[in-house]
Order: structure tokens, then sequence, then C-alpha cells
């Protein structure tokens, strides 16, 4: 059960966090029955993209077992069965869609489009230079909007467009770590980073680097921001996202990090306090505790 567990990726679960972007933006934190919402909702993501998870590792197993690494997971190092990894990825699937609709019907096809879309992702996608990164960015996107879904409440298109910047921000930035941390035998692991190159990837991230922070500052001085919440000052919370950006790109580019953005959020412990600040922060103007 150990090798399994690992094999779910429990840490990448952090992304799913998403999912009470809606609940908090919405001001909806203290109402029992959305926060109860909001947790199974996070909870069925968790299912669905362990499972994938699962089928990724299944797809890339023979190139795995090259790669420095990544030979060490479960299923390449031969702690985990095959035939085990395609049971149980069938199966939290099923049991994942099955109460995702049970919890909503939208909140149930968004679960189904993400699904759908992370396997033809392992499948087509990660072939196809830009829209692999594209494609795993959206991925976040569909975690906002189910989010905000399944306790039917409106998100801001504002706040769906600093997702996606954020995510290809991350995205991006793991690319590189992949193509600088290989070098030559980059293609051998993942015969799409031949697409890529260390400048080509910086001048990409330099331009979603911009965008998130001009996206978000539009988002917290936007007229219908403004009005929704009542106050002007969200903006007090650009020095987080600021320190955010920056932080990871130090990490990057001066500690050669960035290759699991997961790990940073929940190791990095300049990384951890910012965020926290940044809740309390927006926590603190949004419902004036």
């Amino acid at each position: 059960m150990g090798p399994l567990f690992i094999s779910l990726r429990p840490k990448q679960w952090t992304k799913n966090f998403l999912i009470f972007a809606g609940l908090i933006f919405s001001k909806s934190v203290f109402q029992g029955p959305l926060l109860i919402q909001s947790i199974a909702a996070f909870v069925l993501f968790c299912i669905l993209s362990g499972a994938e998870y699962l089928v990724n590792d299944l797809v890339d197993l023979k190139q795995d077992r090259t790669h420095p690494l990544k030979k060490k997971r479960p299923l390449a190092s031969g702690k985990l069965s095959v035939q085990l990894a395609i049971t149980v990825s069938v199966s939290l699937f099923a049991l994942g869609l099955a109460v995702s609709f049970l919890l909503s019907r939208s909140f149930g096809l968004i679960a189904l489009i993400y699904v759908l879309m992370m396997l033809g992702y392992t499948v087509v996608f990660k072939h196809i230079v830009i829209l692999d990164v594209i494609v795993i960015a959206l991925g976040f996107v569909l975690r906002a909007i189910a989010g905000a879904v399944v306790i039917d409440v409106s998100i801001s298109f504002w706040l769906l467009v600093c997702t996606i910047s954020l995510a290809l921000f991350l995205v991006l930035s793991k690319r590189r770590h992949e193509l600088v941390l290989l070098g030559d035998s980059a293609t051998d692991h993942r015969k799409i980073l031949g697409e890529y190159s260390p400048y080509l990837l910086d001048q990409m991230i330099s331009v979603v680097t911009a965008s998130t922070v001009v996206f978000y500052a539009l988002y917290t001085t936007a007229s219908d921001t403004i009005e929704k919440f009542g106050t002007k000052n969200l903006m007090f919370t650009m020095p987080f996202v600021l320190y955010g950006i920056f932080r990871y790109l130090y990490l990057v580019h001066q500690k050669s990090l960035g290759g699991s953005p997961e790990q940073i959020l929940i190791q990095d412990k300049p990384m951890i306090v910012n965020i926290l600040f940044y809740l309390l922060t927006v926590g603190l103007i949004l419902y004036h505790v």
C-alpha cells in the first residue's frame, strides 16, 4: 500500500486547493454546507488526479526508468505492479466521477472534462510543443471553476486569467528545470523537451510573469471587484503576490529548483510564510475579522 499511495502523489494534491478559491472570494468560508461541499470537491479532485498520475506513470514507464529522479518512482522501480496500478486507476476514476455527479451535475461535468483533458494530455497533448504547457495550465483553471460551480457561485473573469497565467508560470519553470537538469539527454526522457531551449523558456516565463502581476493588479482594482467586496483594499495584497513570484524565480534560477512546484509550496519556509500572510490579509479584507 505504501508504494501505491506514493504513486498517487499526495504532495501534488496541493494543486487542488485552488478549488477553495471560489469559497474564499465569495465570502462563504463560514457557511457550513458550502464549506462541506468544497471539501468534498477537493477530496474528489484528489482522487481523480491521483488516478491520472497512475495512468501517467504507466504510459511513461519506459522513459521513467532512465530518468535520474523518476526511476525511483514505485512503478519504474518495480515496487508497484503494473496490474495493480491499472486496477486502482480505473476504480478511482469510476468512483471519483460517480460521486462527482452525485454531488452536482455541473460539477460532475467539469470533473469529467478535467479527466478527459488530462488523459488527452498523457496520450497526445504532451507531445505537442506549447500545447503541452497550455493544457496543464487549463487543468488549474478547471479546478478553480469546479470550486465555484460546486457551491453555485460566479467566479471573476480576472481571477481565471490570473489562474492560467500563474499556472503557465509554474509549468514553464518546471520545463526549464527539466531541460537544465537533463542536459543533452533531455529528449531521451521527454521528447518534447527537444522543442524548447532555456532561452525560449526564459522569454515565455518573462511574458507570463508580467502578465500574472498585471492581471492580478487589474483584478484587485476592477470596478466589479470593488463593487462585489465593497472595498479597494485587495490592492494591498499585491506585495505578497510580487514576493511569491520573485521568490519562485530566485529558487528556479539561483537554487536550481522548480522541478516540483508542490514541494516548494510545502517545504520552502519563506514561501509558506508569504502564502499564510497573503491568506490572512485576504481574510481580514474580505471578512472584516
